[in-house]
């Protein structure tokens, strides 16, 4: 099974053997059919000269032996600080370098969108690879950038200057809080989850895309989703399935260290927490856009 995320489809970390996460868990004495995909030499699987994981023979779980060529946390959390502040670092600059006043708009816009859509081809084609590219990734996160820079650059001259803040604070908020209902277990990622989550992301993006056929050919607000009462609920779901993402993305990071998924794949981790991470920070901005734009 593909982990996937709201914006693009990417792959798990056990790509050819299915999506860890959402197998059953081992049981105690013998780990579970199929559960690792790292663990067995197999034609199917690109790892399979190295056994990372094994048995932990009391407690029934799988542990990853000491091996520089294992993912840990700090390897996430590296990939994740990297790609995350070229998405910071480019978005600075073109808030700074694109201005957004009437002689510049139209310039400014058409350079965010191009960047936006060279930003997309990127990460579809690292969704498509059987391993990680951290080229890819940058690029990806670099383009992503500019477009961002430019939106926020927009929504903080033509809404209110305060909202591009409230967004961040609001995006770091929501990530806080996953992260802490996912450690206390309050929230239980489960193929029912999963299921339910891609189900309703598929509608919500359906839903996005049928709003802008209408705004363009139809003119004005489409389907309402951008203003008003509406808008506002729209925005809220965005953000909860947002942070369901979130969920699966960290139940994602969490059976790669268990099963001991190469190094290599903390790049995915990262990409996958990058798309959700500026996916959430979209929804939030449009949010309070609409809410300070009603004051």
């Amino acid at each position: 099974m593909r982990s996937s995320n709201p914006v693009f489809s990417r792959r798990g970390f056990s790509r050819d053997n299915g999506y860890a996460g959402f197998n059953a868990a081992p049981q105690a004495g013998a780990p579970a059919a199929g559960a690792n995909p790292y663990a067995q030499g197999t034609a199917a699987n690109p790892y399979a000269t190295n056994p990372y994981a094994q048995q932990d023979t009391q407690h029934g779980t799988p542990q990853a032996p000491p091996s520089t060529g294992v993912m840990t946390i700090d390897d996430v959390v590296t990939r994740t600080a990297m790609s995350l502040g070229t998405v910071v670092l480019t978005a600075a600059l073109s808030w700074a370098l694109l201005p957004v006043d009437e002689a510049n708009l139209g310039k400014s816009y058409g350079i965010a969108i191009g960047a936006a859509l060279v930003a997309f081809v990127f990460a579809m084609i690292q969704s498509f690879k059987r391993k990680a590219s951290p080229a890819l990734i940058l690029a990806y996160a670099a383009f992503e950038g500019v477009f961002l820079g430019v939106i926020s650059s927009t929504v903080s001259t033509y809404i209110s200057p305060g909202t591009v803040i409230q967004a961040v604070i609001g995006t770091m908020c929501v990530f806080a809080g996953v992260l802490i209902a996912y450690k206390m277990r309050w929230i239980r990622v489960t193929r029912r989850f999963y299921g339910f989550v891609m189900a309703a992301a598929m509608g919500f993006v359906l839903l996005l895309v049928v709003n802008l056929l209408f705004s363009v050919f139809g003119g004005g607000d489409g389907l309402g989703f951008r203003s008003g009462g509406l808008g506002i609920l729209f925005g809220v779901v965005g953000i909860i399935l947002g942070a369901c993402f979130l969920a699966l993305d960290f139940k994602q990071v969490e059976d790669g260290i268990a099963f001991g998924a190469p190094r290599e794949e903390s790049w995915l981790a990262a990409f996958g927490l990058t798309l959700t991470l500026v996916w959430i920070y979209l929804e939030m901005l449009r949010l309070l856009s609409i809410l300070n734009g009603n004051d």
